[in-house]
């Protein structure tokens, strides 16, 4: 019922956000029926927000106790996405990326994107951006070209960057060119250490490559997954003495001479092997270069993030990829997705991303992967007609209320059941989002200093509440 209805909002630009009188408090709500979708609710006071129930224990709010500063919220402008997005009558497609990138008249403001670098299980075709036939090697990297990117990606990107300049752009390879492997191939395999200077060489191309095109890169990481070898698309398995390696003679080296600015991210991967990473940092070389760590949703828990942060906390902490799909029951979707924004900003990541932003009615275009993955919006492969999704209100929860340069401050646990994080905007605004994982109604009662106040969340909503 929820997916329905939130499939059935139309791209109406129905929210935004105020300026707000002292001691009043903004209240920004979806729920679990779809009935309200990011919808604005009446203002509350402090002096007036009281529950008819009993109060449990605030969450505690305090803006003088602050931890990473937040870079962005987005998604993933993967192969699939920029089809769909690209092939959007005209008018149809800056409405939508307006929508997503820009912050006027209810944009959500996304300031994060993921690239590929060359194919995921998210293009209709499996691609490097140097191809050799097999058994032919390029190690000076004579054929390598982006054309493959200048029909759909690059456009919509450069448009999205039109909307917002400061959109911070990350990308990652799901395989090294397969005569770089052991397999010979962009499926399956690992990288071969001779291969090494002309993989760190095939990054320094691809990052002017872009630059040419007026595209910054931002971040990037070695290898998506590096410990999954997907035998349908392209996977290349790269373990962390290897990735040490790679970056500690050849990768950082190079780009601290050619591309200083660019980050370097380790892992890109799950939860559950936070001993990876910290195996890449433990070598004081390759250590040097790494900029922080990236994480992926599918496996473990995301306190990982806090033990690799607690051990390494000069270095930075990044959410990178998390899909919705269909293996959530769609009354549990929104605040699957919410929460785990949650909990990996809480565990200190300057950004989040979720995986598609488009994708279609059948869940792709893709080859291979996944078959029931779910994008921010969904286009509708036959009519153009472009939908919200759950993922689509979880992030705006977030994007359009914290904006880049905000602060996580300290916020206490909510009562049982709850998702809360607060931040501090550079206007001084608070802004705190609360999600409720639970089967009832829980009271939300936020206190900040001397004043406060409680609301009551229904089951499977979501809230962002504003204040100054």
């Amino acid at each position: 019922m929820l997916r329905r209805l939130l499939l059935a909002t139309v791209l109406t630009g129905a929210f935004t956000v105020t300026s707000c009188a002292a001691g009043d408090v903004q209240v920004w709500l979806t729920t679990a029926d779809g009935s309200k979708a990011l919808s604005r609710q009446t203002d509350i006071t402090f002096s007036q927000a009281r529950s008819k129930k009993r109060t449990p224990a605030a969450v505690v709010i305090d803006p003088g106790k602050h931890y990473q500063e937040i870079v962005g919220f987005g998604a993933a402008l993967t192969d699939a996405s920029a089809i769909l997005i690209h092939n959007l009558p005209a008018s149809q497609r800056d409405a939508l990326l307006k929508e997503l990138f820009g912050r006027e008249n209810g944009g959500l403001g996304f300031s994060f994107t993921r690239l590929t670098i060359g194919a995921s299980d998210f293009s209709t075709r499996h691609y490097s951006f140097d191809d050799q036939p097999k058994g032919a090697k390029d190690p000076t990297l004579k054929d390598f070209s982006i054309e493959p990117n200048r029909a759909e990606v690059l456009p919509v990107l450069k448009q999205a960057l039109a909307i917002n300049p400061d959109l911070k752009v990350m990308a990652s390879p799901w395989s090294a060119p397969g005569w770089m492997k052991s397999s010979d191939s962009l499926i399956q395999g690992s990288l071969l250490s001779e291969a090494y200077p002309a993989f760190a060489d095939y990054f320094r191309r691809y990052i002017d490559a872009y630059s040419a095109e007026g595209v910054a890169i931002y971040a990037l990481t070695i290898q998506n997954e590096p410990h999954f070898e997907p035998t349908d698309y392209p996977g290349m398995r790269v373990n962390p003495q290897s990735r040490a390696t790679f970056i500690g003679a050849h990768l950082g080296p190079l780009l601290a001479r050619t591309h200083p600015d660019v980050r370097i991210l380790d892992w890109d991967h799950n939860w559950d092997e936070p001993q990876s990473p910290l195996t890449v940092l433990a070598d004081p070389t390759a250590a040097r270069f790494v900029a922080g760590v990236a994480w992926h949703c599918y496996n473990g828990n995301t306190p990982a993030q806090g033990v690799v942060h607690d051990a390494h906390p000069d270095k930075e902490t990044w959410f990178t990829e998390c899909s919705g799909g269909d293996w959530v029951d769609a009354k549990d979707a929104l605040v699957t997705s919410a929460g785990t924004l949650v909990e990996t900003m809480r565990y200190w990541s300057k950004g989040a991303l979720l995986w598609n932003l488009a994708l279609d009615e059948k869940h792709g275009p893709h080859l291979g992967g996944c078959d029931n993955c779910r994008g921010v919006v969904t286009i509708d492969s036959a009519t153009g007609a472009v939908t919200r999704t759950v993922d689509y209100y979880a992030l705006g929860h977030l994007s359009r209320f914290v904006p880049p340069g905000a602060v996580r401050i300290e916020a206490g646990p909510g009562p049982k059941d709850t998702n809360t994080v607060a931040f501090r905007n550079k206007d001084g605004s608070i802004v705190v989002l609360a999600v409720n994982r639970g089967k009832g109604a829980r009271t939300v009662s936020i206190r900040e200093g001397r004043r406060g106040f409680s609301y009551d969340l229904p089951p499977g909503g979501v809230a962002t509440f504003v204040w100054h």
